[in-house]
């Protein structure tokens, strides 16, 4: 019985899909992939935009975040992407060529608007971006106009929430799910990263239990974004200053053991804090997994980086 148990939280007996973007790969079972990080830039509040609708910024800042978060990922082996954030199309334009001039990684094309994200996308496929787009994100209110365009730029990778506004349980999400991959799919969005949705705090468990029951019938990349919540914890002054980062890295390792392959984790700047502790995750996950018939896919697995 208790054998049968482990088993199922560290392998599922659903047949795991793997996608490549940009030569990250990320989903799988737990324990062949590492989890894929993906830090944000040019969000909104973030101190290194000066004029959001025009898209200026303090590059020197821009690089060294950019840098930082490579520099981890190079240390922990654990891959990531950048989120690239933008209000307006002119803005968003313009974080996305540099960024792309900066790092290798895979883009996360994220405007406040459908409009914004569309435009910036055509925009990266005519500079020749296009592999390294990851559309963020698509939802249930996704129009067709959207998804022609998409079609039109032959994208092949997106963010698909699974948030479901009738009902937020697991159950709810896997719901939604089912007519939506089916209508993004037609329009030629074969790489469909799946998202659980994060709220607050408590929804985190929701998320974490909805990205393992996602991956159990659907066999789909599935991840979520449970760190940013956390700052906005009321009662933080209560306890020490390290208590945010202590729990910080308690909902990264919630997600991870219930198979998430990827996590959006905020600002860049959280990249000294989130990677290894990601790492050692992953790797404690993996040798676990070994036990289960299940190896890493490669040699730069944390289980051979970090210990």
């Amino acid at each position: 019985m208790h054998r049968n148990r482990v088993s199922r939280l560290f392998k599922f007996a659903k047949k795991q899909k793997v996608f490549e973007v940009a030569g990250v790969k990320l989903g799988g079972q737990p324990g062949q992939l590492p989890t894929v990080l993906i830090g944000s830039i040019f969000h909104k509040g973030h101190k290194i935009v000066k004029d959001p609708i025009k898209g200026v910024f303090d590059r020197r800042r821009a690089e060294h975040l950019i840098n930082l978060q490579d520099e981890y990922s190079d240390k922990t082996g654990n891959p990531c992407m950048v989120d690239v954030v933008g209000e307006t199309v002119e803005a968003l334009d313009r974080y996305i060529d540099f960024v792309a001039s900066i790092t290798d990684s895979p883009i996360l094309v994220n405007g406040v608007e459908s409009s914004v994200r569309v435009e910036a996308s055509r925009h990266a496929v005519e500079v020749g971006l296009k592999d390294r787009v990851v559309y963020n994100s698509l939802n249930f209110r996704c129009t067709q106009e959207e998804l022609q365009v998409i079609g039109e730029l032959g994208l092949e990778v997106a963010i698909v929430q699974s948030f479901n506004p009738h009902d937020p349980t697991p159950r709810g999400m896997l719901k939604i799910l089912a007519g939506l991959l089916e209508k993004v799919e037609k329009y030629g969005v074969s790489k469909p990263l799946v998202l659980t949705p994060v709220l607050d705090i408590p929804s985190i468990g929701l998320a974490a239990t909805g990205l393992k029951l996602i991956k159990e019938n659907l066999g789909l990349p599935t991840g979520c974004p449970p760190v940013g919540v956390v700052g906005r914890w009321k009662r933080k002054s209560e306890y020490s200053p390290s208590a945010i980062d202590s729990c910080r890295g308690a909902t990264l390792a919630l997600v991870q053991t219930m198979g998430a392959d990827f996590i959006i984790y905020g600002s860049l700047s959280k990249a000294p804090r989130i990677f290894p502790a990601c790492a050692f995750i992953d790797a404690i996950i993996a040798y676990h997994a070994r036990f289960q018939g299940v190896r890493p896919l490669t040699r730069n697995h944390p289980l051979y980086r970090i210990f």
